[in-house]
């Protein structure tokens, strides 16, 4: 096996992370809005699997917002 020292990994940049995870908790916010919408429409099982879909998309956004203050807390390092 030969290896290629151009296979290094790319440093980490962070540099904007914080404004990566607020376009994702927007776009989760635009998704759940959609779902309500659509769930207007909807009866029975599929009703309830856009309910807990966006039970889901509530969780993901908390964990996006910890992230976020995660970030704000590395910037001050």
């Amino acid at each position: 096996m030969t290896h290629n020292n151009n296979n290094k990994p790319n440093p980490d940049d962070r540099s904007d992370n914080a404004k990566k995870l607020k376009k994702m908790v927007k776009n989760t916010i635009d998704n759940m809005e959609a779902a309500e919408e659509t769930m207007e429409h909807t009866i029975g099982n599929n009703r309830e699997a856009i309910r807990e879909k966006n039970e889901r998309r509530k969780e993901s956004i908390e964990g996006f917002r910890r992230e976020i203050l995660d970030e704000a807390e590395n910037r001050k390092k």
